[in-house]
C-alpha cells in the first residue's frame, strides 16, 4: 500500500473517531470503502501505539477515545497529508509542462483534457499558467489522464503506435521462423551424425 493511501486512511479514521466515539467497525469500513478486517487492523495498531483507547459502552460495544498521544499523531498525519498531496500536485504539474511543451514545439496551442477529477484539474490548471487554451474540438491534440499518467496524444499518434505494433509482431515472426528453421537443421545434423555408416 502506499504511504500516501495509508496516511489519508488513518486520517479519515480517527477522523471519524472523533466525530462518533461510539461507532462501530463495519460502519467505518463502509466509510472509508474497505474490509471490516482492515479497520480493525489500524485501530489494533492505533492501541497499541496508545493514540487510541477502547472503553466498553455497552455489554457488546465499545467505544474509542483517541488519547493527546493520537490527537498529536492526527496532527503529524495532517501535515503528512498535506506535503503528499502538494508533492503529488508538484509531480503532476511537472509531467503536464512536459507535455505541454512538446505540444508547442509541435506547434500547437490548443489542447483538449481527457479524463476527469483532480489531476485533470491540474492539468488545466498547468495549460492556464502555460498560456494553453483548453478546447472540446476532437480534431485538437489531448492530454490524456490514465490514473496518474499524463500522455499527449497527437493525431498521428494513433497510426503510428499501430504501424509499431504492426512491426513488433512482424520481426516476431520472423525471428520465430529463423528460430524454427535453425532448429530443423541442427535436428537434420544430428540425426545425419548419429546414422551408422
Amino acid at each position: 500500500m502506499d504511504t500516501h493511501t495509508e496516511i489519508t486512511r488513518e486520517l479519515r479514521l480517527l477522523e471519524h473517531i472523533e466525530q462518533d466515539p461510539d461507532v462501530n467497525q463495519a460502519t467505518l469500513a463502509d466509510k472509508l470503502g474497505v474490509a471490516v478486517g482492515t479497520v480493525n487492523w489500524h485501530i489494533k495498531r492505533m492501541v497499541a501505539k496508545g493514540y487510541v483507547k477502547l472503553q466498553r459502552a455497552e455489554r457488546k460495544k465499545l467505544r474509542y477515545i483517541i488519547t493527546p498521544e493520537g490527537l498529536a499523531f492526527r496532527a503529524r498525519l495532517t501535515m503528512d497529508y498535506i506535503e503528499q498531496s502538494f508533492l503529488l500536485y508538484r509531480r503532476i504539474r511537472g509531467r503536464a509542462r512536459e507535455q505541454l511543451k512538446k505540444l508547442r514545439e509541435a506547434g500547437h496551442d490548443s489542447v483538449r483534457i481527457l479524463g476527469e477529477g483532480d489531476i485533470a484539474d491540474v492539468c488545466r490548471l498547468t495549460c492556464l499558467e502555460m498560456g494553453v487554451t483548453v478546447v472540446d474540438d476532437p480534431a485538437a491534440p489531448a492530454l490524456e489522464v490514465d490514473g496518474m499518467r499524463v500522455m499527449l496524444k497527437m493525431q498521428g499518434d494513433r497510426v503510428n503506435s499501430q504501424t509499431n505494433k504492426t512491426s513488433k509482431t512482424s520481426q516476431t515472426n520472423k525471428t520465430n521462423k529463423t528460430s524454427k528453421t535453425n532448429k530443423t537443421s541442427k535436428t537434420n545434423k544430428t540425426s545425419k551424425t548419429n546414422q551408422p555408416p
